[in-house]
Protein backbone atom coordinates (compact mmCIF):
# COMPACT_ATOMS: atom_id res chain seq x y z
CA UNK A 1 0.00 0.00 0.00
CA UNK A 2 1.10 3.23 -0.40
CA UNK A 3 2.14 6.02 2.34
CA UNK A 4 -0.91 7.28 4.19
CA UNK A 5 0.12 10.87 3.32
CA UNK A 6 -0.74 10.13 -0.48
CA UNK A 7 -4.13 8.81 -0.44
CA UNK A 8 -7.24 10.62 -1.13
CA UNK A 9 -9.77 11.39 1.30
CA UNK A 10 -11.98 8.63 -0.74
CA UNK A 11 -9.38 5.94 -0.34
CA UNK A 12 -8.81 7.09 3.34
CA UNK A 13 -12.47 7.08 3.95
CA UNK A 14 -12.49 3.16 2.52
CA UNK A 15 -9.66 2.33 4.41
CA UNK A 16 -11.36 3.43 7.47
CA UNK A 17 -13.80 1.31 7.22
CA UNK A 18 -12.37 -1.81 6.35
CA UNK A 19 -9.91 -1.08 9.45
CA UNK A 20 -12.90 -0.47 11.86
CA UNK A 21 -14.06 -3.98 10.81
CA UNK A 22 -11.12 -5.66 11.63
CA UNK A 23 -10.59 -3.78 14.94
CA UNK A 24 -14.55 -4.93 16.32
CA UNK A 25 -13.42 -8.26 15.18
CA UNK A 26 -10.80 -8.27 18.11
CA UNK A 27 -12.88 -6.45 20.35
CA UNK A 28 -15.16 -9.08 20.06
CA UNK A 29 -12.52 -11.28 21.58
CA UNK A 30 -12.82 -9.87 24.93
CA UNK A 31 -8.86 -9.90 25.58
CA UNK A 32 -7.06 -8.84 28.71
CA UNK A 33 -3.19 -8.29 27.52
CA UNK A 34 -0.82 -6.49 29.29
CA UNK A 35 2.64 -4.66 27.69
CA UNK A 36 2.56 -1.95 30.24
CA UNK A 37 5.87 -2.37 32.08
CA UNK A 38 9.15 -4.17 31.55
CA UNK A 39 8.03 -7.25 33.39
CA UNK A 40 9.83 -10.41 33.47
CA UNK A 41 8.00 -13.21 32.46
CA UNK A 42 6.94 -16.13 34.03
CA UNK A 43 9.80 -17.98 32.22
CA UNK A 44 12.53 -15.53 33.47
CA UNK A 45 11.21 -15.50 37.07
CA UNK A 46 11.92 -19.76 36.99
CA UNK A 47 14.94 -19.32 35.62
CA UNK A 48 15.94 -17.91 39.02
CA UNK A 49 14.59 -20.51 40.90
CA UNK A 50 17.41 -21.85 42.32
CA UNK A 51 18.47 -19.65 43.96
CA UNK A 52 16.00 -20.68 46.35
CA UNK A 53 18.09 -24.04 47.40
CA UNK A 54 21.79 -22.59 47.69
CA UNK A 55 20.79 -21.45 51.18
CA UNK A 56 19.11 -24.15 53.94
CA UNK A 57 18.73 -24.68 57.63
CA UNK A 58 22.33 -26.58 57.51
CA UNK A 59 24.07 -23.98 55.39
CA UNK A 60 27.24 -22.13 56.72
CA UNK A 61 26.20 -18.27 56.47
CA UNK A 62 29.37 -16.98 57.04
CA UNK A 63 31.62 -15.00 54.42
CA UNK A 64 34.80 -15.41 53.23
CA UNK A 65 36.16 -13.24 55.99
CA UNK A 66 34.57 -14.62 58.88
CA UNK A 67 31.47 -12.35 59.17
CA UNK A 68 28.10 -13.89 59.73
CA UNK A 69 25.51 -13.04 57.31
CA UNK A 70 22.94 -13.66 60.01
CA UNK A 71 24.00 -10.68 62.55
CA UNK A 72 24.12 -6.87 62.24
CA UNK A 73 26.75 -5.08 60.56
CA UNK A 74 28.53 -4.89 57.40
CA UNK A 75 26.98 -1.21 56.08
CA UNK A 76 28.26 -1.18 52.66
CA UNK A 77 28.03 -5.23 51.58
CA UNK A 78 29.60 -8.27 51.92
CA UNK A 79 32.97 -8.44 50.13
CA UNK A 80 32.09 -11.38 47.75
CA UNK A 81 28.67 -9.47 46.69
CA UNK A 82 30.97 -5.83 46.31
CA UNK A 83 33.33 -8.12 43.95
CA UNK A 84 30.51 -9.74 42.43
CA UNK A 85 28.34 -6.35 41.20
CA UNK A 86 32.04 -4.48 40.83
CA UNK A 87 32.58 -6.54 37.87
CA UNK A 88 28.35 -6.33 36.96
CA UNK A 89 29.18 -2.69 36.68
CA UNK A 90 32.98 -2.95 35.32
CA UNK A 91 34.45 -0.58 38.48
CA UNK A 92 36.85 -1.79 41.64
CA UNK A 93 34.81 -3.48 44.80
CA UNK A 94 36.47 -0.22 46.83
CA UNK A 95 33.68 1.89 45.08
CA UNK A 96 30.91 -0.22 45.72
CA UNK A 97 28.31 0.09 48.13
CA UNK A 98 25.46 -2.83 48.07
CA UNK A 99 22.07 -1.69 49.23
CA UNK A 100 19.04 -3.43 49.32
CA UNK A 101 16.46 -4.92 46.49
CA UNK A 102 16.29 -1.78 44.54
CA UNK A 103 18.31 0.80 42.64
CA UNK A 104 15.48 2.69 42.27
CA UNK A 105 15.40 3.12 46.19
CA UNK A 106 19.29 4.16 46.03
CA UNK A 107 18.42 6.66 43.67
CA UNK A 108 15.50 8.04 45.59
CA UNK A 109 18.16 7.94 48.73
CA UNK A 110 20.45 10.28 46.77
CA UNK A 111 18.25 12.71 45.91
CA UNK A 112 16.69 13.10 49.25
CA UNK A 113 20.22 12.81 50.82
CA UNK A 114 21.07 16.12 48.41
CA UNK A 115 17.90 17.70 48.91
CA UNK A 116 18.38 18.32 52.90
CA UNK A 117 22.23 17.49 53.43
CA UNK A 118 23.55 18.60 50.35
CA UNK A 119 26.43 16.94 48.32
CA UNK A 120 30.12 17.10 50.16
CA UNK A 121 29.44 20.05 51.81
CA UNK A 122 27.90 21.95 49.12
CA UNK A 123 24.20 24.39 50.17
CA UNK A 124 21.32 21.72 50.52
CA UNK A 125 19.15 21.89 47.76
CA UNK A 126 15.95 22.45 50.07
CA UNK A 127 17.81 25.91 51.24
CA UNK A 128 18.22 27.13 47.30
CA UNK A 129 15.58 29.33 45.73
CA UNK A 130 15.73 26.92 42.25
CA UNK A 131 16.82 23.60 41.97
CA UNK A 132 16.69 22.16 38.12
CA UNK A 133 17.68 18.62 36.44
CA UNK A 134 18.29 17.64 32.72
CA UNK A 135 16.07 14.76 31.18
CA UNK A 136 17.23 13.19 28.18
CA UNK A 137 13.62 12.51 26.63
CA UNK A 138 12.23 10.16 25.89
CA UNK A 139 13.55 8.37 29.28
CA UNK A 140 12.47 6.44 32.27
CA UNK A 141 9.41 7.56 33.71
CA UNK A 142 10.40 6.88 37.41
CA UNK A 143 13.18 8.90 37.41
CA UNK A 144 11.37 11.64 36.42
CA UNK A 145 9.17 10.87 38.81
CA UNK A 146 11.44 11.37 41.79
CA UNK A 147 12.96 14.45 40.39
CA UNK A 148 9.37 15.89 40.29
CA UNK A 149 8.49 14.45 43.72
CA UNK A 150 11.46 16.86 45.41
CA UNK A 151 9.70 19.79 43.41
CA UNK A 152 12.79 19.78 41.25
CA UNK A 153 12.79 21.80 37.24
CA UNK A 154 13.05 19.27 34.94
CA UNK A 155 14.37 20.31 31.37
CA UNK A 156 13.83 18.09 28.25
CA UNK A 157 17.24 17.05 26.47
CA UNK A 158 16.85 15.47 23.28
CA UNK A 159 18.37 12.07 22.23
CA UNK A 160 20.02 11.51 19.31
CA UNK A 161 21.09 7.97 17.89
CA UNK A 162 24.34 8.65 20.45
CA UNK A 163 22.49 9.43 23.21
CA UNK A 164 21.60 12.46 24.75
CA UNK A 165 22.36 15.89 22.49
CA UNK A 166 25.53 16.63 24.37
CA UNK A 167 25.79 20.31 22.87
CA UNK A 168 23.42 21.41 24.09
CA UNK A 169 24.12 19.63 27.84
CA UNK A 170 27.55 21.57 27.73
CA UNK A 171 26.25 24.18 27.15
CA UNK A 172 23.29 24.53 29.99
CA UNK A 173 25.45 22.95 32.75
CA UNK A 174 28.12 25.94 32.13
CA UNK A 175 26.00 28.72 32.21
CA UNK A 176 23.02 27.43 35.08
CA UNK A 177 24.70 26.87 38.45
CA UNK A 178 21.00 26.17 39.57
CA UNK A 179 21.20 22.93 37.16
CA UNK A 180 22.36 19.93 39.67
CA UNK A 181 22.31 16.25 37.56
CA UNK A 182 21.31 14.64 34.67
CA UNK A 183 19.24 11.31 34.98
CA UNK A 184 20.81 8.95 32.29
CA UNK A 185 20.46 5.20 31.18
CA UNK A 186 23.40 4.53 29.22
CA UNK A 187 23.19 1.43 27.58
CA UNK A 188 20.20 0.41 25.67
CA UNK A 189 18.29 3.19 27.08
CA UNK A 190 14.42 3.30 28.47
CA UNK A 191 12.46 3.41 26.19
CA UNK A 192 14.72 3.70 22.63
CA UNK A 193 17.35 0.89 23.57
CA UNK A 194 19.96 3.69 22.67
CA UNK A 195 23.69 3.25 23.82
CA UNK A 196 25.48 5.71 24.24
CA UNK A 197 28.55 6.45 21.74
CA UNK A 198 31.92 6.72 23.03
CA UNK A 199 32.26 10.31 22.10
CA UNK A 200 29.28 11.00 24.05
CA UNK A 201 30.74 8.83 27.30
CA UNK A 202 33.70 10.76 26.73
CA UNK A 203 32.33 14.54 26.71
CA UNK A 204 29.46 13.52 29.63
CA UNK A 205 33.03 13.12 31.86
CA UNK A 206 34.22 16.15 30.43
CA UNK A 207 31.19 17.88 31.68
CA UNK A 208 32.45 21.64 33.37
CA UNK A 209 29.17 22.46 35.34
CA UNK A 210 29.02 25.74 37.11
CA UNK A 211 27.43 24.15 40.19
CA UNK A 212 29.99 22.25 42.02
CA UNK A 213 27.77 19.44 43.41
CA UNK A 214 26.69 18.64 39.81
CA UNK A 215 26.29 14.87 38.94
CA UNK A 216 25.66 12.66 35.77
CA UNK A 217 22.95 9.72 37.64
CA UNK A 218 24.24 7.00 35.52
CA UNK A 219 21.52 4.23 35.62
CA UNK A 220 22.99 1.53 33.70
CA UNK A 221 20.36 -0.69 34.69
CA UNK A 222 20.97 -3.02 31.71
CA UNK A 223 24.64 -3.52 31.70
CA UNK A 224 24.30 -7.34 31.05
CA UNK A 225 21.24 -7.30 29.11
CA UNK A 226 21.58 -8.20 25.81
CA UNK A 227 19.78 -10.24 23.35
CA UNK A 228 22.29 -11.08 21.02
CA UNK A 229 25.47 -12.40 21.61
CA UNK A 230 26.93 -12.00 18.30
CA UNK A 231 25.48 -8.09 18.19
CA UNK A 232 25.99 -6.36 22.00
CA UNK A 233 26.56 -2.61 22.54
CA UNK A 234 29.63 -1.66 24.21
CA UNK A 235 30.26 1.41 26.54
CA UNK A 236 32.79 3.10 27.89
CA UNK A 237 33.26 2.75 31.84
CA UNK A 238 32.37 6.49 33.41
CA UNK A 239 34.07 6.21 36.53
CA UNK A 240 37.14 5.31 34.67
CA UNK A 241 36.84 8.22 32.13
CA UNK A 242 35.68 10.60 34.90
CA UNK A 243 39.03 10.13 36.72
CA UNK A 244 40.91 10.40 33.50
CA UNK A 245 39.42 13.77 32.35
CA UNK A 246 39.88 14.97 36.25
CA UNK A 247 36.47 15.11 37.26
CA UNK A 248 36.54 12.18 39.96
CA UNK A 249 33.40 12.81 41.82
CA UNK A 250 31.12 13.58 39.13
CA UNK A 251 28.73 10.86 38.45
CA UNK A 252 26.79 8.67 40.46
CA UNK A 253 26.41 4.90 38.83
CA UNK A 254 23.50 2.74 39.87
CA UNK A 255 22.56 -0.71 39.19
CA UNK A 256 21.16 -4.01 40.48
CA UNK A 257 20.36 -7.23 39.61
CA UNK A 258 16.42 -6.56 39.42
CA UNK A 259 15.60 -7.98 36.12
CA UNK A 260 18.68 -10.73 36.61
CA UNK A 261 17.32 -12.77 39.64
CA UNK A 262 13.92 -11.52 40.93
CA UNK A 263 12.54 -8.02 40.83
CA UNK A 264 11.86 -6.93 44.22
CA UNK A 265 13.93 -9.53 45.89
CA UNK A 266 17.83 -8.94 44.11
CA UNK A 267 20.78 -6.56 45.21
CA UNK A 268 21.24 -3.05 44.34
CA UNK A 269 24.34 -0.94 44.44
CA UNK A 270 25.60 2.43 43.94
CA UNK A 271 29.46 2.93 42.45
CA UNK A 272 30.90 5.85 42.66
CA UNK A 273 34.18 7.82 44.06
CA UNK A 274 35.93 7.22 47.55
CA UNK A 275 35.05 10.74 47.75
CA UNK A 276 31.29 10.52 47.02
CA UNK A 277 31.31 7.16 49.22
CA UNK A 278 32.55 8.55 52.30
CA UNK A 279 29.98 11.62 51.86
CA UNK A 280 26.88 8.82 51.26
CA UNK A 281 28.20 6.73 53.91
CA UNK A 282 27.72 9.90 56.59
CA UNK A 283 23.93 9.05 55.70
CA UNK A 284 24.13 5.29 55.89
CA UNK A 285 25.50 5.29 59.47
CA UNK A 286 22.23 6.72 60.21
CA UNK A 287 20.16 5.47 58.06
CA UNK A 288 20.78 1.55 58.42
CA UNK A 289 22.80 -0.75 60.39
CA UNK A 290 23.04 -2.63 56.99
CA UNK A 291 21.09 -4.35 54.42
CA UNK A 292 20.22 -7.67 53.21
CA UNK A 293 23.31 -9.85 53.73
CA UNK A 294 21.66 -13.47 53.66
CA UNK A 295 20.24 -12.36 50.12
CA UNK A 296 23.69 -10.72 49.44
CA UNK A 297 25.32 -14.05 49.98
CA UNK A 298 22.52 -16.22 47.98
CA UNK A 299 23.06 -14.33 45.08
CA UNK A 300 26.88 -14.73 45.17
CA UNK A 301 26.89 -18.44 45.60
CA UNK A 302 23.74 -18.94 43.16
CA UNK A 303 25.50 -17.00 40.43
CA UNK A 304 29.70 -18.09 41.65
CA UNK A 305 31.15 -15.31 39.37
CA UNK A 306 30.37 -12.84 36.51
CA UNK A 307 30.70 -15.54 34.01
CA UNK A 308 27.94 -17.24 36.26
CA UNK A 309 25.90 -14.25 35.78
CA UNK A 310 26.53 -13.64 31.81
CA UNK A 311 25.52 -17.40 31.18
CA UNK A 312 22.46 -16.76 33.44
CA UNK A 313 21.75 -13.56 30.82
CA UNK A 314 22.00 -15.78 28.15
CA UNK A 315 18.78 -17.92 29.04
CA UNK A 316 16.86 -14.67 29.64
CA UNK A 317 18.12 -13.58 26.24
CA UNK A 318 16.90 -16.86 24.95
CA UNK A 319 13.48 -16.00 26.32
CA UNK A 320 13.60 -12.26 25.20
CA UNK A 321 14.93 -12.34 21.78
CA UNK A 322 11.76 -14.11 20.09
CA UNK A 323 9.29 -11.52 21.63
CA UNK A 324 11.40 -8.25 20.53
CA UNK A 325 11.79 -10.15 16.84
CA UNK A 326 8.36 -11.04 16.85
CA UNK A 327 7.33 -7.46 17.98
CA UNK A 328 9.36 -5.68 15.59
CA UNK A 329 8.37 -8.19 12.63
CA UNK A 330 5.18 -7.73 12.79
CA UNK A 331 5.66 -3.27 13.14
CA UNK A 332 7.52 -3.88 9.84
CA UNK A 333 4.91 -6.07 7.52
CA UNK A 334 2.07 -4.28 9.27
CA UNK A 335 3.04 -0.42 9.53
CA UNK A 336 6.77 -0.81 7.04
CA UNK A 337 6.21 1.95 4.09
CA UNK A 338 3.22 3.57 5.08
CA UNK A 339 5.01 6.42 6.76
CA UNK A 340 2.53 6.76 10.21
CA UNK A 341 5.65 5.63 12.35
CA UNK A 342 9.00 4.99 13.34
CA UNK A 343 10.41 2.36 15.68
CA UNK A 344 13.50 1.16 17.53
CA UNK A 345 15.47 -1.94 16.71
CA UNK A 346 17.17 -2.57 19.91
CA UNK A 347 19.84 -5.11 20.54
CA UNK A 348 19.46 -4.96 24.72
CA UNK A 349 16.90 -4.11 27.13
CA UNK A 350 13.40 -4.23 27.36
CA UNK A 351 11.71 -1.69 25.64
CA UNK A 352 11.15 -0.48 21.59
CA UNK A 353 10.05 2.78 21.53
CA UNK A 354 7.27 4.09 18.87
CA UNK A 355 6.94 7.40 17.69
CA UNK A 356 3.56 7.50 15.91
CA UNK A 357 2.22 10.82 13.85
CA UNK A 358 2.25 13.72 15.92
CA UNK A 359 -0.64 14.30 18.48
CA UNK A 360 -1.76 10.52 18.25
CA UNK A 361 0.15 8.98 20.77
CA UNK A 362 -2.83 9.13 23.80
CA UNK A 363 -5.33 7.89 20.90
CA UNK A 364 -3.68 4.98 19.42
CA UNK A 365 -2.97 3.99 23.80
CA UNK A 366 -6.45 4.52 24.33
CA UNK A 367 -7.58 2.30 21.46
CA UNK A 368 -5.59 -0.30 22.28
CA UNK A 369 -6.86 -0.56 25.91
CA UNK A 370 -10.59 -0.88 24.08
CA UNK A 371 -9.65 -3.83 22.49
CA UNK A 372 -8.25 -5.34 25.57
CA UNK A 373 -4.90 -3.90 25.46
CA UNK A 374 -3.10 -2.20 28.27
CA UNK A 375 0.23 0.02 27.73
CA UNK A 376 2.09 2.37 29.19
CA UNK A 377 0.22 5.60 29.25
CA UNK A 378 1.29 8.03 26.44
CA UNK A 379 3.44 10.97 27.83
CA UNK A 380 4.81 8.67 30.25
CA UNK A 381 8.66 9.04 28.75
CA UNK A 382 8.62 12.59 29.28
CA UNK A 383 8.83 14.73 32.36
CA UNK A 384 4.96 15.75 33.90
CA UNK A 385 4.00 12.96 31.69
CA UNK A 386 3.86 15.96 28.56
CA UNK A 387 5.32 14.75 25.15
CA UNK A 388 5.21 17.55 23.48
CA UNK A 389 4.38 15.95 20.10
CA UNK A 390 1.88 13.31 22.03
CA UNK A 391 3.65 10.92 19.44
CA UNK A 392 6.63 8.41 21.85
CA UNK A 393 5.05 4.90 22.98
CA UNK A 394 7.05 2.54 24.55
CA UNK A 395 6.34 -1.24 24.20
CA UNK A 396 7.40 -3.42 26.77
CA UNK A 397 7.36 -7.11 25.09
CA UNK A 398 9.04 -9.08 27.90
CA UNK A 399 5.65 -10.46 30.06
CA UNK A 400 3.34 -11.69 27.88
CA UNK A 401 3.31 -15.08 26.44
CA UNK A 402 4.32 -15.23 22.93
CA UNK A 403 1.07 -16.02 21.46
CA UNK A 404 -0.79 -13.01 23.97
CA UNK A 405 2.09 -10.89 22.62
CA UNK A 406 1.73 -11.29 19.22
CA UNK A 407 -1.92 -10.59 19.45
CA UNK A 408 -1.19 -7.71 21.28
CA UNK A 409 1.14 -6.36 18.21
CA UNK A 410 -1.68 -6.78 15.39
CA UNK A 411 -4.15 -4.59 17.82
CA UNK A 412 -1.41 -1.82 18.55
CA UNK A 413 -0.48 -2.10 14.76
CA UNK A 414 -3.64 -1.95 13.64
CA UNK A 415 -4.47 1.31 16.40
CA UNK A 416 -1.66 2.86 15.01
CA UNK A 417 -3.15 2.53 11.46
CA UNK A 418 -7.02 3.46 12.24
CA UNK A 419 -5.58 6.92 14.06
CA UNK A 420 -3.41 7.63 11.39
CA UNK A 421 -6.10 7.43 8.83
CA UNK A 422 -8.45 10.01 11.15
CA UNK A 423 -5.25 12.10 11.51
CA UNK A 424 -4.93 12.53 7.32
CA UNK A 425 -8.47 13.13 7.30
CA UNK A 426 -8.28 15.57 9.78
CA UNK A 427 -5.54 17.31 8.32
CA UNK A 428 -6.11 17.42 4.72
Amino acid sequence: MAAYKDLTKEQLLELKAELTAKYKEYQGMDLSLNMARGKPSVDQLNLSMGMMDVLSSDCDLTCDDGTDCRNYGVLDGIAEAKELLADMMEVAPANVIIYGNSSLNVMYDTISRSVTHGVMGSTPWCKLDKVKFLCPVPGYDRHFAITEYFGIEMINIPMTSEGPDMDLIEKLVAEDESIKGIWCVPKYSNPQGISYSDQTVRRMARLEPAAPDFRIYWDNAYCVHHLYDDRQDHLIEILAECKRAGNPDLVYKFASTSKISFPGSGIAAIATSLNNLEDIKKQLTHQTIGHDKVNQLRHVRYFGDIHGMVEHMRRHADILRPKFEMVEDTLERELGGLEIGSWTNPCGGYFISFDSLPGCAKKIVARCKKAGVVMTGAGATYPYGKDPQDSNIRIAPSYPPLNDLKLAAEIFALSVKLCSVEYYLENN
